[in-house]
């Protein structure tokens, strides 16, 4: 049975969406669309959880689409608008995980830029121990050393950790390394697979 929880961040503890904010810069949907998937795609965005800067990653996009120049600042500038609230579920098996006494960790991909204002999002950031972040570490999810180097800090074989995140490439490469682990699809599913484990 695990014995410390590590979680990850977007669309686990908060909900992080770049349409939340570019719907509203873009009236209509074939344009949000266009923009997500040929100008700030998610390959374009991973620069920044790797540890490359707002300012450098955008350097290398603005000459290619000058017509987009303000919403491809908008990344940055209006960055804490693609966030909708934490995950309520998450918060309250965070806590209840807390007042049993169960450590827990943070394990995201996320930009050392954007880091200190994602833990003010909830009070359950709070509640982790430690959190190791890939634009600080400079590797990322599911690459094997980010999960190693949670056991190396923390102390924890990978049996002892059950590892909570969104991705099912992140899920398959802890599972494979030997972590337990839960696929976060559903809010409501969270409790009882902890409940099953004799977490709570």
């Amino acid at each position: 049975m695990p014995k410390a929880l590590l979680w990850d961040f977007g669309n686990v503890i908060v909900r992080w969406d770049p349409r939340t904010l570019y719907a509203k810069i873009f009236e209509e949907p074939a344009d949000l669309d266009r923009f997500l998937s040929h100008v700030c795609t998610m390959a374009w965005h991973m620069a920044h959880d790797a540890g490359v800067t707002f300012a450098e990653n955008r350097a290398r996009l603005l000459p290619q689409h000058p017509d987009y120049a303000e919403a491809i600042h908008a990344w940055e500038s209006r960055w804490w608008e693609m966030f909708s609230g934490a995950i309520p579920e998450t918060e309250a098996a965070i806590e209840a995980l807390h007042a049993r006494g169960v450590p827990q960790y943070g394990l995201s991909n996320v930009s050392h830029e954007t880091l200190e204002g994602t833990l003010a999002l909830s009070p359950a950031f709070s509640r982790l121990e430690g959190v190791i972040a890939s634009g600080v570490e400079g590797v990322m999810k599911p690459d094997p050393a980010i999960f190693r180097l949670v056991c190396d800090r923390y102390g924890h074989a990978p049996g002892e950790i059950l590892f909570v995140d969104d991705s099912a490439r992140n899920i398959a490469a802890a599972r494979e390394l030997g972590f337990d682990v839960h696929h976060f699809t559903e809010p409501a599913a969270l409790r009882p697979a902890l409940e099953a484990r004799g977490l709570l």
